[in-house]
C-alpha cells in the first residue's frame, strides 16, 4: 500500500511518499520514505504495552551516511511534542 503525504512548511509544500511494507495491528508499523537521489529510508514503529502504558519506539534505516545529514530525524523531537499534545486533548476530551 502506497502512501503520499503533503504538507505545508511555513509557505513551502513538502511531499513524503512510500510504501506501508509491514502493517501487524496493533504492535508494529513499517514504511519506505523515499528519499529522492539519496535513495530510500526505512522507518519501522513499534507499539508495546507496558504497566498499562505503551512504549512507542521509532527507528529509521538510512541508505547512507549522506542520507542521514539530510534526513528528517531532526524532526523527531518535535513529532513527539506534537503527540503529546494530541494525547493530552484526546484524554481531557474522554
Amino acid at each position: 500500500e502506497q502512501y503520499r503525504l503533503v504538507f505545508l512548511h511555513g509557505d513551502t509544500p513538502m511531499a513524503f511518499f512510500g510504501t506501508y511494507t509491514d502493517v501487524t495491528p496493533p504492535s508494529r508499523l513499517v514504511w519506505t520514505n523515499e528519499e529522492g537521489d539519496l535513495g530510500e529510508t526505512v522507518t519501522t514503529v513499534t507499539f508495546e504495552e507496558q504497566h498499562g502504558r505503551t512504549l512507542v519506539v521509532v527507528r529509521d534505516l538510512y541508505p547512507s551516511e549522506e542520507a542521514v545529514d539530510t534526513g528528517a530525524s531532526a524532526a523527531m523531537p518535535e513529532t513527539f511534542d506534537q503527540l503529546d499534545e494530541l494525547l493530552a486533548t484526546m484524554v481531557a476530551g474522554a
